[in-house]
């Protein structure tokens, strides 16, 4: 029987870096939401591991052991063909890889919970808003948030991982205060904008197209808090409301046809 998947985009609404330990592993303190648009897995039992990558990001990307999905596979010891659906730019700081590794190991229902793979899966396996920390290992769920209207904008442009966190200043830096109780749309605005992403100075430095994708989300009527997510170059802006963020979205597509743009809702 095939078993179907849904990948959700994960944003970062903030990631700060609050240090490193002696193996070079970076200590983090984010706030992840998943939007309602992501990548697609079809897996259908079989004999032998298979791979097809379609969707219109499927250029360069892997469709043998290389891809996270395929050894997801292997750590759930499952075999067949999976069909993964690339809708998401890879190598975008939106999950991309990780989230459908996550997926694929939440449809197979393996109890492993994908650390090995990389620090963002356990957190995608959660796939709703939550808290993450440590190394990614540390997962707690997040409740009450209020909706959330985001634009999504990539620039077409990868950016490095580890050049970025090379890049920081600073390794050690201070955690997210706490939320807000109760978690009121205009108190949860006020405790975002009192929060960062550590990695988006040094991500910027080295693209400045990101400083440019920051200006033409915060130029839009009814955004709020605009901010790269994870270790970029996808940034989000988050709006008043849906027909804000559609109409805000037109606007940068229209202004920018070679920029990856899409609106969605946040949870």
């Amino acid at each position: 029987m095939t078993i179907e998947a849904f990948a959700p985009a994960k944003i970062n609404l903030t990631l700060h870096v609050t240090g490193q330990r002696a193996d070079g592993y970076h200590l983090l303190d984010s706030l992840v939401v998943f939007a309602d648009i992501g990548d697609r897995l079809w897996c259908a039992p079989g004999p032998d591991m298979r791979l097809t990558v379609t969707g219109p990001f499927a250029d360069g990307v892997p469709q043998d052991a290389r891809n996270l999905v395929w050894q997801a596979a292997e750590l759930a010891q499952w075999t067949g063909h999976i069909r993964l659906e690339k809708n998401l730019p890879h190598g975008a700081g939106i999950g991309g890889g990780s989230s459908d590794a996550a997926a694929l190991l939440q449809a197979l229902g393996a109890a492993d919970s994908g650390l090995s793979l990389g620090a963002d899966v356990p957190v995608c396996r959660a796939g709703s808003a939550a808290r993450m920390g440590g190394v990614g290992e540390e997962v707690t769920p997040i409740t009450g948030l209020p909706s959330l209207h985001a634009v999504l904008v990539n620039p077409g442009l990868h950016v490095p991982t580890p050049r970025v966190f090379a890049a920081l200043d600073s390794k050690h830096n201070a955690p997210m205060t706490d939320m807000p109780t109760p978690m009121t749309p205009v108190a949860f605005d006020g405790w975002l904008r009192a929060q960062r992403n550590d990695l988006e100075p040094p991500a910027q430095a080295q693209q400045q197209v990101i400083v440019d994708v920051l200006n033409a989300l915060r130029m839009r009527d009814g955004v709020g808090v605009a901010r790269m997510s994870g270790s970029g170059a996808t940034c989000f802006g988050l709006f008043d409301s849906r027909d804000m963020a559609e109409r805000g979205a037109r606007d940068i597509e229209g202004a920018h046809p070679d920029w990856w743009v899409r609106a969605c809702a946040l949870s």
